[in-house]
């Protein structure tokens, strides 16, 4: 039977289900050291969470939820994120950059830049809409460009439609000036990311956005086509 601080700790809410509530009293049975004193009960549960993460125990699944119970909670720390972006599963490292760019987690830019590499496209679909997430960069231009530099890559070169068009998404996110020729060329891509292109267009400005745009309006994708139009309905006149 589960007794204190676990046995109050409502674990399917947390995301971990019975298989957490299995798995999560053997972890603070082992525990052979006290938390501070004053430390909440709760203190206990999140550190049994981080067991699975560092350890890469007992299934992808749990350390995913972890992840994310974690995050609810309001106790995930960037090392937990970086530990999780080295994880063998997919769908780890996939929570890791979306937790990441959810909760503006600066710091770990360069770490989601190097996920960009990652050999799952999903990952680097999720890294790209995290990075893109932090708006934050806008002072810091030396972290700003490199991360622009790395998405500039993404959107021109990557084998799968889908992380091209989330690259997309995040120039337009960032709306750095140094990421609207990828967003222009992206404009003679796929009906998707030529979509994406023209929304993340409303971050920038000048003749050549507005050229673009008109171009846009005549595209042969219906959805490129009003998207455009929207966006050159807002804009002011000359």
């Amino acid at each position: 039977m589960t007794t204190g601080p676990v046995a109050s700790f409502d674990f399917t809410r947390a995301g971990l289900g019975t298989e957490g509530r299995l798995r999560w009293p053997r972890a603070l049975s082992g525990w052979r050291t006290a938390p501070p004193e004053g430390a909440q009960p709760l203190f206990r549960v999140t550190r049994a969470m981080r067991r699975p993460l560092a350890r890469r125990l007992p299934t992808s699944k749990v350390r995913a939820s972890a992840l994310g119970a974690l995050a609810r909670m309001g106790a995930l720390e960037a090392n937990d994120v970086v530990l999780a972006l080295a994880d063998p599963a997919v769908e780890v490292r996939r929570r890791a950059c979306d937790l990441a760019g959810r909760l503006h987690m600066v710091t770990l830019a360069v770490k989601l830049c190097e996920a960009l590499a990652d050999g799952s496209p999903p990952v680097v679909e999720a890294a790209c809409y995290a990075l893109g997430e932090l708006a934050e960069l806008s002072g810091q231009p030396g972290t700003q460009t490199a991360v622009v530099a790395r998405l500039i890559v993404v959107a021109g070169s990557h084998q799968e439609p889908l992380c091209r068009e989330a690259a997309v998404a995040a120039l337009g996110g960032l709306g750095s000036s140094g990421g609207l020729g990828a967003v222009l060329a992206a404009l003679a891509d796929k009906p998707a990311i030529r979509r994406r292109a023209v929304v993340a267009l409303a971050a920038f400005d000048g003749e050549e956005v507005e050229a673009a745009l008109a171009r846009a309006a005549l595209d042969s994708d219906w959805q490129v086509r009003q998207t455009a139009e929207d966006l050159l309905g807002r804009r002011p006149g000359p």
